[in-house]
C-alpha cells in the first residue's frame, strides 16, 4: 500500500512526539512491504509566526490530498494574548470543520502495568471508548458579545441537529457491536433542550440495535462515575463540549495524559490522528516527551483510515511489552528519553 500522510508537527513538543511516531511508521511499512510519503504542513501558534494566521487555506487544502493526517500538538503560552479567532487552537477547529471529521474517537485504557498509578483503588484494568461529536455543539454555534443592562455580556449558543446527533450516535453503536455491546449517552436532558432532542435521536438509535445494551447518563453523574466505577463504561458517546471535558477526566486515570491516542474521522477514510495532550511548553526541547500517545495515533490509523490491522497491532503489543518490561518516561515514573522509549518500541517491532 501507498500511503501519503500529511505531518503537521505544530508547536511545543508536537515535532518531538511526531517524530517518534514517523519512526515506527517507517519500521512498520518496512517490516509489511507497505510505502509512505510525508508532507509537512503548518498550523496552529507556528503558523501564526510564519503566516500571521493559525490555519492557511493551501493547509487545509494540501490536508484534504493527503490520505490522513498525523498532528502532534498546537498551543503555548507565547500565543495567549491573542484574539479568539487568531488562537492556535482555531487551527484544530478549522480543520475538523473542513475536513468534516465530525467523529473523535478516545481510548481510555489502563494498562496493568501502570495500575500503580491510577489514582484510584483496586482498579487494576479497564479499556473505555468515548466517542465525542466534533464539528457541532457550542464550539461551533453562535457567538458574540453585546451591551446589556450589568455591562458587556458575552454568549455561546450550542445547537444539533437531529443529523448531527444521529451520524454520531451510529457510529458509537457500532463501536459497539465490535466491543462489549454497551453504549452509555451522556447529556444534560435535565436542563438543556439541546439535550433533550440528543436523548430523543439515541432513544430512536437503540430501537435499531437491540443486540446493545443502552443508557441514559446526565453529565454530572457521568464525571462521578468516571471516578466511582471506570470499569462500568465500554462505549460512551456524548456532546463536543462534554466529551472534551469529560475525556480529559479520564485521562488522568490511565496514569498519565501522554499514554492516550485519538482520532477524528469522518465519512471517508481520511482521518486526523493526534495525542489528546497538549505541546507541553515546559518540557519541550529537553527531549523527555512521552512520544506513546503519537505513536499509538498511527496505530489507530493505520487501523481506521487503512485497515491495516495486522500493521496497528503490531505497534500496539510492541507498546505494551516495552510498559510491561517496565520502560517508562518520566511522566510515568520512569527515566527514559523519548529517544529512547521510541528505540525500544522499535525493537519490539
Amino acid at each position: 500500500m501507498k500511503i501519503n500522510l500529511a505531518l503537521i508537527k505544530g508547536d511545543g513538543i508536537g515535532p518531538e512526539i511526531v517524530d517518534s511516531a514517523t519512526r515506527v511508521l517507517d519500521a512498520i511499512c518496512k517490516k509489511y512491504g507497505h510505502k509512505i510519503a510525508y508532507t509537512n504542513l503548518l498550523a496552529g501558534g507556528c503558523a501564526i509566526d510564519a503566516y500571521g494566521v493559525p490555519l492557511m487555506q493551501s493547509t487545509v487544502e494540501a490536508a484534504m490530498r493527503s490520505d490522513s493526517v498525523l498532528l502532534g500538538a498546537v498551543g503555548g503560552p507565547k500565543w495567549d494574548s491573542l484574539p479568539g479567532h487568531l488562537r492556535p487552537e482555531r487551527a484544530l477547529l478549522g480543520l475538523r470543520k473542513e475536513l468534516g471529521l465530525y467523529a473523535n474517537i478516545r481510548p481510555v485504557k489502563l494498562y496493568k502495568a501502570l495500575s500503580e498509578r491510577c489514582p484510584l483503588r483496586n482498579t487494576e484494568s479497564f479499556d473505555i471508548v468515548i466517542v465525542r461529536e466534533l464539528t457541532g455543539g457550542i464550539y461551533f454555534g453562535k457567538s458574540g458579545r453585546t451591551e446589556g443592562e450589568n455591562g458587556e455580556e458575552a454568549f455561546d449558543t450550542e445547537t444539533y441537529s437531529v443529523t448531527e446527533v444521529e451520524r454520531i450516535g451510529r457510529t458509537a453503536f457500532e463501536y459497539a457491536m465490535k466491543r462489549n455491546k454497551k453504549v452509555t449517552s451522556v447529556d444534560k436532558a435535565n436542563v438543556l433542550e439541546s439535550s433533550r432532542l440528543w436523548r430523543e435521536v439515541m432513544h430512536t438509535l437503540a430501537e435499531e440495535y437491540r443486540e446493545v445494551e443502552y443508557s441514559d447518563m446526565l453529565v454530572d453523574n457521568a464525571a462521578m462515575q468516571l471516578i466511582r466505577n471506570p470499569m462500568q463504561f465500554d462505549v460512551i458517546v456524548t456532546s463536543n463540549m462534554f466529551g472534551d471535558i469529560l475525556s480529559d477526566e479520564a485521562s488522568q486515570l490511565t496514569g498519565s495524559i501522554g499514554l492516550l491516542p485519538s482520532a477524528s474521522l469522518g465519512s471517508n477514510m481520511r482521518g486526523m490522528y493526534e495525542p489528546i495532550h497538549g505541546s507541553a511548553p515546559d518540557i519541550t526541547g529537553k527531549g523527555i516527551a512521552n512520544p506513546i500517545a503519537t505513536i499509538l495515533s498511527a496505530a489507530m490509523m493505520l487501523s481506521y483510515s487503512f485497515k491495516l490491522e495486522k500493521e496497528a497491532k503490531n505497534i500496539e503489543t510492541a507498546v505494551e511489552t516495552v510498559l510491561n518490561k517496565g520502560f517508562f518516561t518520566a511522566d510515568i515514573g520512569g527515566k527514559l528519553t523519548t529517544d529512547q522509549i521510541t528505540e525500544k518500541i522499535l525493537e519490539q517491532i
